[in-house]
């Protein structure tokens, strides 16, 4: 951890909240970073998601400048603690075409260039519909009549948005944790996305940045592997800080936001992107509403909104395409809500998830704090 927390915050930081959570030899903090000051939440609130719930943001034993770092001893973790970890995919046109052609080659990511080619020339009109609208059931109608139709599809551009379980409460890594590949997938990529904070009653609070670590060859032999393709060790990475809503960050600067993508490998391979959520296809708003749906999340719930990226260029081998190599270093950063890197890593290697419900709870009581989670 470096020692200042600055590098990872977005430049106007000094004048927004910031919630976040960090380890020290003690266990868990609840930090919050008010006017560029961190202060330790813990003794109000020892939980984010209770912090969240009773809006408890205030006071605080005060840390010192957020250029200070964290005290001596302490490391960042991910953000959250308690909530829900769920997450959207197939929220972009330029993704539900990666998708389809991830099921129509199997998994084989020697076979994607071709049959993304076709693509792009057949459902490349997914792009201009809004999903659910009666132009949508048109084109449903048609590529049902080509042969053309998917189960990708229909989430794309269907009714219903595709919202699953990404990963257990309590096991996500924050910024500078190594994060997690299967150590048997050949074809796998990061996935930058915005994550939204929500509360227990269905209120969007604030919004961080997250990578939704995804296996491509999994997924591709079959949808029903999707849990094996996206919930392994380390395999979410959230962070650094959710930011909180105020006057000066709203929904709308989410809705403009631009996440950019950087991964750097360790033979001095680099790939840049963007995910750009203003051609997200479902609002993201409408999102958190289908998550809640006939659902009840009384610790809250993190929703990660989907990407438009998927790096599709060769890295080593012609259209064998991209995927992950131990040590690629991935950044994850957008203007309002700062930068999340780590280093890749196989699930199999990755430092062992301890800390789940039951020594949360067990540490918090011999702290004397199980009473304010």
């Amino acid at each position: 951890m470096t020692a200042t927390l600055t590098n990872i915050l977005p430049e106007d930081f000094r004048s927004g909240t910031f919630l976040g959570r960090a380890l020290s030899p003690a266990g868990p903090h609840v930090l919050v970073i008010r006017g560029g000051i961190l202060f330790d939440l813990t003794r109000e609130a020892a939980s984010v998601s209770g912090a969240i719930a009773r809006r408890a943001f205030a006071g605080g034993e005060e840390l010192g400048p957020a250029e200070n770092g964290l005290p001596a001893g302490w490391s960042l973790l991910s953000p959250i603690d308690l909530q829900c970890v769920k997450a959207c995919g197939v929220t972009f046109a330029v993704s539900a075409i990666e998708r389809v052609i991830e099921e129509r080659a199997r998994g084989d990511s020697g076979k994607a260039a071709e049959i993304r080619a076709m693509l792009e020339e057949k459902v490349g009109g997914i792009r201009e519909v809004v999903p659910g609208s009666a132009e949508a059931a048109r084109l449903k109608d048609l590529l049902i009549a080509e042969g053309m139709w998917s189960q990708y599809l229909e989430v794309a551009i269907g009714p219903d948005a595709e919202v699953f379980s990404k990963s257990p409460v309590l096991s996500s890594v924050g910024h500078g944790a190594e994060i997690g590949v299967r150590s048997d997938s050949s074809w796998n990529n990061p996935e930058p996305e915005v994550v939204l904070a929500v509360d227990p009653q269905g209120e969007v609070v604030g919004a961080t940045l997250g990578n939704d670590v995804n296996l491509r060859d999994f997924e591709g032999r079959s949808a029903l592997l999707l849990s094996k393709a996206k919930d392994n060790t380390a395999s979410c990475a959230i962070g650094p800080f959710i930011r909180l809503f105020d006057a000066g960050f709203t929904i709308d600067d989410v809705r403009r936001a631009n996440v950019d993508l950087l991964i750097e490998g360790p033979e001095g391979y680099r790939l840049e992107g963007t995910n750009v959520m203003g051609e997200i296809s479902r609002d993201p708003l409408d999102l958190v509403a289908q998550t809640l749906s006939e659902h009840h999340y009384p610790d809250g719930f993190v929703l990660f909104c989907g990407t438009l990226f998927a790096p599709t260029q060769d890295r080593d081998t012609p259209g064998g395409g991209f995927t992950h190599k131990l040590g690629d270093v991935v950044t994850i950063s957008s203007q309002r809500l700062g930068r999340l890197s780590n280093t890749v890593t196989t699930s199999r290697d990755a430092a062992p998830w301890t800390m789940g419900l039951a020594e949360f709870a067990r540490n918090l009581a011999r702290r004397g704090l199980i009473d304010r989670i």
